[in-house]
């Protein structure tokens, strides 16, 4: 890094009605302030602002945000009022949370007009996502024209895939025409968790194999082996995979032909139902694990079938990327769920102890923020929590990017 460029990265990520954010200092991967804008477009519009690095309290105040303009300066504002303006020239970039990059991006990139372009050709594969992240891209350049603004791509680090695990099995010339393939999402979570797993083990990351779960109201799984995907549960759309907080996962494709036939649904309704109404909502009417679980202590037979069908189709996975990456050192579970839900943790393990997992009933039990063994000693393959940090992720990555771009 060049020594007139500063060393904060500001983290974004824009949704399609909300803006998360967070100020680092790459110097000592400190966090200075952190927040949340929510409701964007509603006279209820709220901003949380947390100012880390003064020890201040939060916060937080409610009102009408127009747009995601209006979002960003906002959070400009309440930046400034803590010393920690975008103004600042210790703002070295700002890092852009980015959903979909298809085939094309493969690894951070810096943000120009022919960047913009190519997210923007990539909305048909991410309609939900891909247009918010370009919104508040847009927003955070024309208040910084200036600086160096860097796009990190959820699909990037699933991109190393072969062939034989991001193709469908079907017609070639077909998909090839409409772009559809295993594409892969939460891939910033996948990096980091796979690489602090193999830094848990004492190895590097080339020479660790790590299934990683990430569990939250989203969820995925990834085969890592040697630090690079060659497996992942999500596919074109994140509706792939795991059962998920709303989110239906693996289902046979016929479904959808059966609902619009016979139920007479539109493609609209049916896309609601498997994104907004199935997974665990759609089992019990329940989507928070901790209710969920509450249900099941006072006997509740749908929240209990809710989680044996969340518990089936995770083990699943866990067999099925034992088998394709052959030797696994390690399994991390992370994000929401995979950090906190202790029960989840042991269910999803118990019976493979054929795989080499076990766990120390003790160890699980242990809350902590700090990656940890859960397994005993003598596990042959060690069983980790590990908790996620993407935007640390996507700040790194952006630091280090700029800095070769500066050299």
């Amino acid at each position: 890094m060049s020594g007139t460029r500063g060393t904060r990265v500001l983290v974004l990520n824009s949704g399609s009605s909300s803006v998360k954010y967070q100020l680092l200092d790459m110097g000592d991967g400190g966090r200075l302030a952190l927040g949340l804008v929510e409701r964007i477009g509603e006279q209820s519009s709220r901003l949380k602002h947390t100012p880390l690095a003064t020890g201040g309290e939060a916060r937080e105040w409610t009102g009408p945000i127009a747009d995601h303009d209006a979002a960003l300066k906002a959070v400009a504002e309440e930046l400034a009022r803590d010393g920690l303006g975008i103004d600042s020239p210790e703002l070295a970039a700002i890092g852009h949370r980015v959903v979909h990059g298809g085939q094309t991006f493969t690894e951070p990139t810096v943000i120009d007009e022919a960047v913009l372009a190519e997210i923007e050709r990539l909305i048909p594969v991410a309609p939900l996502h891909n247009p918010a992240n370009l919104t508040g891209i847009r927003t955070a350049r024309a208040l910084r024209p200036d600086l160096p603004q860097v796009a990190v791509f959820d699909t990037a680090f699933h991109t190393t895939m072969p062939e034989s695990a991001a193709r469908y099995a079907i017609d070639v010339e077909t998909a090839d025409a409409h772009r559809i393939r295993r594409y892969g999402f939460h891939g910033t979570s996948h990096a980091y968790v796979s690489r602090a797993t193999a830094k848990l083990l004492g190895k590097d990351p080339s020479e660790a194999n790590v299934i990683v779960l990430h569990l939250g109201n989203g969820a995925s799984a990834s085969a890592v082996r040697g630090g690079k995907c060659v497996d992942t549960s999500m596919g074109l759309t994140p509706l792939e995979g795991l059962v998920m907080g709303t989110r239906s996962g693996d289902m046979d494709p016929a479904v959808i032909f059966h609902l619009m036939r016979v139920g007479k649904m539109s493609t609209d309704e049916i896309d609601t139902l498997l994104n907004k109404k199935s997974g665990l909502i759609g089992l019990c009417g329940d989507n928070d694990m901790r209710e969920i679980r509450r249900r099941i202590d006072e006997g509740d037979e749908r929240a209990q079938l809710a989680f044996d069908i969340y518990i089936h189709r995770l083990k699943k996975y866990i067999g099925a990327y034992c088998a394709v990456l052959g030797r696994v050192d390690a399994i991390a579970f992370t994000a929401g769920v995979g950090e906190n839900a202790a029960p989840v943790r042991e269910a999803a393990v118990a019976g493979l102890e054929q795989l080499g997992l076990l766990l120390d009933a003790e160890l699980n039990a242990v809350r902590g923020d700090e990656p940890r063994l859960i397994s005993p000693a003598n596990s042959r393959v060690a069983v980790a929590v590990v908790p996620t940090d993407e935007e640390l992720e996507i700040a790194t990555q952006t630091y280090a990017l700029v800095g070769e771009e500066s050299n």
